[in-house]
């Protein structure tokens, strides 16, 4: 009897001694730290970082983990409703556990394995499990980590009010497809902020809580709307919604606006921009400070300078236009000969790359077509023979006098093309004009001043001549007339009456980074540069002479709304040209829109914006540019693909007025109707004064008098190009052929 006795004291005190001491074994963190109650204070989710346009709507995020903080009084009470009644009906009746569900799960789920029956966690309990995860620990680990999260519920109930462990959870919790909290949910599946939700939508939300994916409404809608029916008749089962409600919610189809600015961002290319602007910024001020701050974990609220009307408006542009423009290139490389092109180039990329032994190798891939993306089998050398023959563009819209940056579209799609084309160097060709002509002007000579466009044959390594786009010569261009006309004969002339020494120093002071050389054809644009230097270069024509930067960033705040960072207007730049050259040029190349190389922005597409512009052709049209500004903005867009070998082959496809003109000009359309918008990025140029008008009274082009004539008797009609020395050629007109035009047999 006794030692009957003994057997069931051992028992009896096994049974109560072993869960004591395992219950003070993981309090004291034999199985893993067991965070304090001044941890759990100051515990920190790592947050994204939320970028935003200058007309305040969401353009970006940038994160480690997708997650946007919210505060309890942004949460609508439908929504705490739905997750009380769903995951933890007393709530606000417990401490952090729930004495009920607790009993169930030991008896059901630990000692019966009937996993059915429920995880019987508290909201507390299951956000100390979102905030530090669990462990394994062999077949007593779901006994463990339940018992971790019951301390950690209990500290965390004393930590913080119901309220704050709500918003704590609902910030904290999973929504599948890396979307961590209720915002970053809202606006992923509804593209809403948390606080618009209505009822049948935070149940959706609520109901994704239970298996991430199979009720996300993207993958399984069907499933989803049941999950959410089910959310529903909780909230009526607890009397937060009426039985009529409930019903009524429950017969609504599943709608959603699934939105996923990870992929389908509107400014791709320039958040990318961004995020580097912003990291110089926050690094600088770490070295100043010594306040760090990570642009991926902090939630920060960055404000850029960009107008996502324009911005969109710009990319409906390249839609409408190059979606066009891509089938007319592709007809054109369908031909025997243009298969080999393609095949040729391709192949010299496969070699370029090092990826001649993968040639045929077959992958996955997101293949870019303007009528639908697609996502299937390729191989290597097919992806190659696609890429090459694409039309590739960028468009650069900023504020001439703040350098603020309005569109950045720096390709056709970031996710196929990431290289931006904003930055990308090309060759300018006649888009570089208006920079030889400032400094004529700067030299003092006069708009009026005529020059020859007779032809020109230089001598050299081999015969050059400068060639009109329209093959004419004979007569005289005034300056202003050959820059409205795009004239190359006239342009050369005064490449020569102002020399290479004058355009190397603006060049240079308008921050161009190509090196010019002292070549013939540099007066056609063979200097190469990117969207954003001529954006940067043209902004001194519209704001008076002034070389700006731009700006991406207007401000940095914590999520608080704290300030780290403004962007203060600074100090005008230096000035690069006089104020009588800017004013010059810019009514030289307004007459260019309204008569010239852009006359098409308005008889064609119908823009009566005050604009003045200039058209840039390359050689063999290997690419297209187009410059628009006026006193408010500078508009710059190119196209063009990838290698020069790859391009039209007739001007009337592949010049700036047709190919890269259309882009600035839908914009600017759009923009037009859009009397607001017009507003605040449009203004006209202000009224030249009357010296300066005088300046430009005068005929565009003028027949040669006889007077001209003689005296071009006595002049060379062949120059040399060696070394910049012109001279006498090896044989002149005679004297009567000279005067009166006729042609040498």
């Amino acid at each position: 009897m006794r030692k009957r006795w003994i057997i069931i004291l051992t028992i009896t005190l096994v049974t109560i001694l072993v869960p004591i001491t395992f219950f003070i074994a993981v309090y004291k963190g034999a199985f893993g730290h067991l965070q304090t109650i001044e941890e759990l204070q100051n515990y920190k989710n790592a947050s994204a970082s939320v970028v935003f346009s200058s007309d305040s709507m969401i353009i970006g995020k940038y994160f480690s983990e997708n997650r946007t903080k919210i505060s309890y009084s942004q949460i609508p009470i439908h929504l705490i409703n739905a997750l009380v009644a769903t995951e933890d009906a007393r709530f606000f009746d417990h401490e952090g556990i729930d004495s009920r569900s607790l009993l169930r799960v030991l008896f059901k789920t630990v000692l019966f394995k009937n996993r059915s029956s429920g995880g019987g966690s508290t909201i507390t309990q299951q956000l100390a499990k979102n905030m530090y995860g669990r462990g394994n620990f062999g077949l007593l680990t779901i006994l463990i980590n339940k018992t971790k999260e019951a301390f950690l519920a209990h500290r965390l109930e004393k930590a913080f009010s119901k309220e704050d462990i709500l918003t704590l959870y609902l910030n904290t919790v999973s929504f599948g497809e890396n979307v961590y909290g209720i915002e970053a949910a809202a606006a992923r599946y509804f593209n809403k902020k948390v606080e618009l939700l209505k009822i049948e939508e935070s149940s959706v939300l609520i109901g994704i809580l239970k298996a991430n994916n199979f009720y996300n409404p993207r993958l399984h809608p069907e499933n989803a709307k049941n999950r959410r029916n089910i959310v529903l008749n909780q909230m009526k089962k607890y009397n937060y919604i009426k039985v009529s409600e409930a019903d009524s919610l429950s017969k609504l189809p599943l709608l959603q606006k699934y939105s996923n600015i990870e992929y389908e961002g509107p400014a791709d290319y320039f958040l990318y921009q961004v995020k580097n602007d912003a990291k110089q910024i926050l690094q600088k001020i770490y070295s100043e400070t010594g306040k760090e701050w990570n642009i991926e974990e902090d939630g920060l609220i960055i404000t850029t300078t960009l107008n996502l009307t324009l911005q969109n408006y710009a990319t409906r542009s390249f839609h409408d236009h190059l979606s066009i423009m891509q089938k007319r290139l592709n007809s054109q490389y369908q031909s025997t000969s243009g298969k080999k092109i393609i095949g040729d180039l391709a192949a010299k990329e496969l070699k370029r790359l090092d990826l001649t032994d993968r040639a045929t190798e077959v992958s996955y891939q997101k293949i870019f077509d303007w009528n639908g993306s697609v996502t299937d089998s390729i191989s290597v050398i097919d992806s190659l023979r696609n890429t090459v023959k694409l039309l590739q563009a960028g468009l650069l819209a900023i504020d001439p006098v703040t350098g603020a940056v309005k569109t950045w579209v720096g390709g056709i799609d970031f996710k196929t093309q990431p290289y931006d084309q904003i930055l990308a160097r090309r060759q300018l060709a006649s888009t570089f004009k208006p920079i030889l002509y400032s400094v004529a002007l700067e030299d003092g000579m006069n708009p009026c001043e005529y020059l020859d466009n007779d032809s020109i044959i230089l001598s050299g390594i081999e015969d050059w001549s400068p060639e009109n786009f329209d093959h004419s010569h004979g007569g005289k261009y005034s300056l202003a007339g050959a820059l409205i006309k795009s004239m190359n004969i006239p342009t050369f002339n005064l490449f020569l009456k102002v020399g290479f020494d004058n355009l190397d120093s603006l060049w240079k002071r308008m921050g161009f980074s190509f090196t010019l050389d002292n070549t013939p054809s540099l007066a056609m644009g063979t200097a190469e540069a990117s969207i954003r230097e001529v954006a940067i270069a043209f902004s001194s024509f519209a704001n008076g002479g002034y070389k700006i930067t731009p700006q991406t960033l207007v401000s940095i705040k914590t999520h608080e709304g704290e300030l780290i960072w403004q962007n203060e207007p600074g100090e005008t730049g230096n000035r690069i040209l006089s104020e009588r050259t800017t004013r010059l040029i810019s009514a030289i190349l307004q007459k260019a829109i309204r008569e010239g190389t852009g006359s098409s922005m308005s008889s064609v597409y119908g823009v009566t914006l005050p604009l003045a512009g200039k058209t840039g052709t390359s050689q063999s049209y290997a690419d297209a540019w187009f410059t628009a500004f006026n006193p408010s903005l500078v508009i710059v867009s190119r196209v063009g693909a990838s290698s020069p070998v790859i391009h039209f082959n007739n001007g009337s496809d592949g010049s700036g007025s047709t190919l890269a003109l259309p882009l600035v000009a839908l914009t600017l359309k759009k923009l037009q109707l859009n009397s607001h918008l017009t507003l605040q990025l449009i203004s006209s140029f202000p009224e030249l004064p009357p010296e300066l008008s005088d300046e430009l009274n005068c005929p565009d082009f003028k027949e040669k008098s006889f007077l001209d004539k003689f005296i071009d008797n006595f002049k060379k009609d062949r120059i040399s190009s060696r070394k910049g020395v012109f001279k006498d050629g090896q044989k002149k007109k005679s004297f009567f052929k000279r005067l009166f035009g006729k042609k040498d047999k």
